[in-house]
């Protein structure tokens, strides 16, 4: 029998004896979620049965319990009725998620019943009044092909008990939430009435943000359409910095928290000359800092292209209290930024051609792209089949490739962050050929 190691066993021309130009860059110790140690080893199989397959003793492995539909199923679906919900902020994809819920429930499942909630919880709470509409075939028909979402959307907190006595009316069985994580812990409140009250009340969530951010969860839907989008402002960017003596393209990009759209925008067109996101701390003044090696670059080179994250440099500003949804308020680093480049190229004597552009809004209205439309179709399907197995307190994702379903409370634990020590990172810095650090 082949060995299977030695067939994946990469062969080697000798031992590399010279040190790499890239060691600098190379901070790492071992392997971490986002990186994977030179010395260590990918598993080939990444389930519990595969490895058992082998005849290798398996441990307790942790590991999340696989989507997809299964054979029997705990709602009896002519007794079905069902309840959509879209919260927080738009992204590219929430109409695709809500026609394929309804197509899914109602021509696989024969689900009679679906109700959407009209501008987020607030469809869900009495003083408000929304009215509900009902969701059939012909009502999301062509849906996915404009941006934003038929049902509208609200962020803020909404009373849990106001929620689930609007499902208990309305003789809901299912509820599917489409939205980030306030609006995911919004979920769990209302799973957790349920179970107060001792509902048979499935609540399912399809994780919705645009900046990448749960955890547990590869790629959350409409990212990849997102940074696809902001390409074109880096690409506008990057055409007036080079057209003008000693020019500076300076985009600001979403990422509250986290740097994902700024750093594969950057790496899908290759212009970005720097990186800024919230992970990776810098300074801004000094020898070492970003403005000096900014006003370097451009008089080197003649022009430079700047990709910022919304969420980076807030330590230069002041906080400006929270939103509705208890988020806090961020102030416009860009627009600083902006500013502070002027006044830096004004004192050293530079000129500086600086064009700022911002697309945030832009990018969160337009429609899904292909990948992402695909991708919200097989999300919808996976909560549906989870819906009708009696699943709840959940949301669906996607991990190591695979389709899996992921406790709520697991899925809100923590934000997914850009790791300076990871991969994507250092592909940042090679692309860009930024130092590691501003100091």
């Amino acid at each position: 029998m082949v060995d299977e190691r030695a067939r994946l066993e990469i062969a080697r021309l000798g031992e590399g004896r010279i040190d790499s130009p890239l060691s600098a860059l190379l901070r790492r110790q071992g392997t971490t979620w986002h990186y994977v140690d030179e010395a260590d080893r990918v598993l080939l199989e990444d389930t519990v049965a595969l490895v058992a397959a082998r005849g290798v003793p398996v441990a307790e492995l942790p590991g999340f319990e696989p989507g997809g539909p299964r054979s029997k199923i705990y709602f009896d679906p002519s007794k079905t009725r069902v309840g959509i919900v879209t919260c927080g902020g738009l992204c590219p994809g929430l109409n695709d998620v809500i026609r394929a819920l309804v197509l899914e429930l109602t021509n696989h499942y024969g689900v009679r019943r679906i109700v959407g909630f009209r501008n987020g919880y607030q469809g869900m709470t009495a003083r408000y009044g929304r009215p509900v509409v009902d969701l059939d075939p012909d009502a999301v028909a062509g849906i996915n092909e404009y941006g934003g979402t038929i049902l509208g959307t609200s962020r803020g907190n909404q009373d849990p008990d106001e929620i689930v006595d609007c499902l208990e009316q309305l003789s809901i069985n299912v509820l599917f939430v489409i939205g980030g994580d306030g609006s995911m812990r919004g979920a769990l409140r209302i799973a957790e009435t349920v179970a107060e009250r001792g509902l048979r009340i499935a609540v399912v969530g399809v994780p919705k943000t645009i900046d990448n951010d749960i955890p547990y969860i590869e790629r959350s839907f409409g990212f990849q359409t997102a940074f696809g989008k902001a390409t074109e402002a880096i690409r506008a960017a990057h055409v007036e910095a080079t057209a003008f003596p000693n020019g500076i393209g300076l985009v600001q990009l979403m990422g509250r928290h986290s740097g994902f759209i700024a750093c594969y925008a950057a790496l899908a067109n290759n212009d970005a000359d720097y990186v800024l996101i919230p992970e990776v701390p810098f300074a801004l003044d000094g020898p070492g800092g970003f403005l000096e090696h900014l006003r370097r670059r451009v008089v080197d080179r003649g022009h430079a292209m700047v990709v910022v994250a919304e969420g980076a440099g807030q330590e230069y500003l002041t906080a400006n209290g929270r939103d509705a949804s208890g988020n806090v308020r961020l102030e416009d680093f860009g627009r600083y930024l902006r500013g502070r480049i002027a006044e830096h190229f004004a004192a050293a004597g530079v000129e500086a051609n600086l064009k700022y552009i911002d697309p945030s809004y832009t990018i969160r209205s337009v429609p899904a792209d292909p990948y992402d439309s695909v991708y919200c179709i097989r999300l919808a399907h996976a909560a549906a089949h989870a819906a009708m197995a009696g699943r709840t307190e959940m949301v669906v994702g996607r991990w190591r490739g695979r389709f899996v379903h992921v406790p709520i409370a697991l899925a809100i634990s923590s934000r997914n962050l850009v790791d300076p020590d990871g991969d994507l990172w250092l592909s940042v810095l090679e692309a860009t050929g930024q130092p590691p650090v501003f100091a």
